[in-house]
C-alpha cells in the first residue's frame, strides 16, 4: 500500500486531467480552472495527513476546487457577471455524489477497482455508445483543437490541460525554448476566451474538419505515455490508457473514418508491447530483446482486423500505414522472423503520405535492418547534414548504434555522448550510458 503522499501524487498524475476538464467545462476559463485545481491539491497535501484521506478523493478535490473558484469569483466582486459559472459549479455536486461510492472503493482498495491492475496495464474497456457527447475530456480536446488555433498551440494546450504535462516537458517534446512554448499557451487560452470558442464536441457538419487535429493530439498523448520525454520512468501508463480510451470515443463518433480506425489499431499494437519494454530494474528493453510472450495477445488480436479495415480506406492514411508497420512486428514470433524489407517499404510509403524527418529516421533504421548498417548510415548522415533534427537525441543514438555494429567504436562513442547530452529521460540515459561504456571498452 502506498503512503499518503505517494497516493496523492498518483492521484494527481492519473486524475488531474479529468478533474481539470470538468472544471473548465463549468468555468469556461482555463486559467481559473488550473489555479483552483492546484489549490485543491495543495489543500489535500495539507489536510489529508492530518484529517485522513476522504472516501472519494476525486469528488473531494473537485468540490474543493469548486469552492475555491467561487471564493476567487467573489473576491473579484463580479458575481453578477459570473452567475452562470457559479450555477454550473454548483451542479457539479450531484456528479460528485453519484461517483462517491465507487471512488471510495477504488482509492482505498485498489484490488476492487473497476479494472484489475493487470488488465489496466494491457487493455482499456470499451465505453457505452452514449458516452462521447457527455465526456468532459473529449470536449476539452475538441476545444483545444479548434481550427482557429495554430497546430502547435492545439497540441501544447491539450498536453498541458488534459495530460498535466509541465510547460518544460512540452517544450522538450516540441524542441522549442520554454518561454516560446509558454507564450503559445497563453495566446491559445486568450483566443479561446476572447473568441468564445464553445466547450463541446462539434456537430456532424464540423466534426470532420477537426478530426485530423484531434487524432494527432491523441497520438501525441499516447507517445508521451509510451516514451516519456523526461523523468525517472520510461512509461506513463495513465497517458497510454487515456489516449486509448479517447481513441475509442472518437471511433464511436466516426465509426466509418478509416484513419480513426487506423489510429486505434496503432496505439493498441504499441501498447501491447508495453509490458515487455521495461526490465525488472526499470531499464529500457529494446524491441529485438523483448520477451514476446509478455506482449498482450488480446490487444494484438483486437488490432489486427482493425489494420485491415484501415488499409481499405481511400486514400490510405498515415495511421493506417504506421499500424501496418506495427502489425508486421506483432506477427513475428521472434525478432529474427521480422520482415524488415516489408517494414522498410512501408516506411517509404509513409514518407510519401506524411513526410517528416522523424519518418526518415525510422526508415533509415528499417533500411539498416533490411539491407545492412552501411545503407542505413548513409540515410542518417543525410539527415544530419540537413540539420532537420538538431536537438533530437534519437538521431545521434541511431547513428551510434549503426557505427557500433560496423565496429567504428570511436565514432560510435562520440555519437553516444551527443545523444546522452540531449536525452532527458533517465532510463534512456542509463541505456545510452551503458552502450557508451561498451564501445569505450572495445
Amino acid at each position: 500500500m502506498l503512503d499518503l503522499p505517494a497516493r496523492i501524487s498518483r492521484l494527481y498524475r492519473e486524475e488531474s486531467g479529468r478533474i481539470l476538464a470538468t472544471l473548465i467545462r463549468a468555468l469556461g476559463d482555463f486559467d481559473l480552472a488550473e489555479d483552483v485545481l492546484q489549490e485543491a491539491f495543495a489543500a489535500a497535501i495539507d489536510q489529508w495527513p492530518r484529517d485522513g484521506a476522504p472516501d472519494s478523493p476525486r469528488a473531494w478535490l473537485t468540490s474543493t476546487a469548486r469552492n475555491k473558484a467561487i471564493d476567487q469569483i467573489r473576491r473579484r466582486r463580479a458575481l453578477h457577471d459570473r452567475r452562470g459559472a457559479i450555477e454550473a459549479l454548483a451542479a457539479l455536486a450531484a456528479d460528485e455524489r453519484s461517483e462517491a461510492t465507487f471512488e471510495a472503493l477504488e482509492f482505498a482498495h485498489p484490488a476492487r477497482s473497476r479494472r484489475p491492475a493487470a488488465a489496466a496495464d494491457t487493455q482499456v474497456e470499451p465505453v457505452a455508445p452514449s458516452a462521447p457527447l457527455g465526456d468532459d475530456r473529449l470536449r476539452l480536446i475538441f476545444t483545444c483543437c479548434h481550427p482557429a488555433l495554430a497546430t502547435e498551440a492545439q497540441v501544447g494546450l491539450t498536453l498541458r490541460t488534459l495530460c498535466g504535462l509541465t510547460t518544460e516537458e512540452i517544450a522538450r517534446a516540441f524542441l522549442v525554448p520554454v518561454p516560446t512554448l509558454a507564450q503559445r499557451l497563453v495566446r491559445a487560452k486568450a483566443k479561446i476566451r476572447g473568441a468564445g470558442i464553445p466547450y463541446q464536441v462539434p456537430g456532424p457538419e464540423l466534426l470532420r474538419e477537426r478530426v485530423e487535429a484531434v487524432a494527432a493530439v491523441i497520438y501525441l498523448v499516447f507517445n508521451e505515455g509510451y516514451a516519456a520525454t523526461a523523468g525517472d520512468a520510461l512509461l506513463r501508463v495513465d497517458l497510454c490508457a487515456e489516449s486509448i480510451r479517447l481513441c475509442r470515443l472518437l471511433g464511436q463518433l466516426l465509426p466509418c473514418e478509416a484513419e480513426v480506425t487506423g489510429l486505434l489499431a496503432l496505439v493498441l499494437l504499441h501498447d501491447a508491447r508495453r509490458p515487455a519494454r521495461v526490465g525488472p530494474g526499470g531499464e529500457l528493453v529494446l524491441l529485438e530483446h523483448q520477451d514476446r510472450g509478455r506482449w498482450s495477445r488480446s490487444q494484438i488480436d483486437e488490432a489486427l482486423p482493425l489494420v485491415e479495415r484501415a488499409l481499405h480506406g481511400r486514400p490510405v492514411g498515415q495511421y493506417a500505414v504506421q499500424a501496418a508497420i506495427a502489425a508486421v512486428h506483432a506477427r513475428a514470433a521472434r525478432a529474427a522472423d521480422t520482415d524488415w524489407p516489408q517494414i522498410a517499404a512501408l516506411y517509404a510509403v509513409l514518407a510519401g503520405i506524411a513526410p517528416s524527418p522523424v519518418v526518415e529516421l525510422n526508415r533509415a533504421a528499417a533500411v539498416a535492418m533490411a539491407e545492412g548498417p552501411e545503407c542505413g548510415l548513409v540515410l542518417l548522415d543525410r539527415l544530419v547534414e540537413s540539420g532537420a533534427l538538431p536537438r533530437y537525441h534519437l538521431l545521434p543514438a541511431a547513428r551510434a548504434d549503426l557505427l557500433r555494429r560496423l565496429g567504428r567504436n570511436g565514432e560510435a562513442a562520440a555519437a553516444y555522448r551527443e545523444a546522452i547530452a540531449l536525452v532527458s529521460n533517465e532510463p534512456e540515459r542509463r541505456f545510452l550510458a551503458g552502450r557508451l561504456a561498451e564501445v569505450e571498452a572495445a
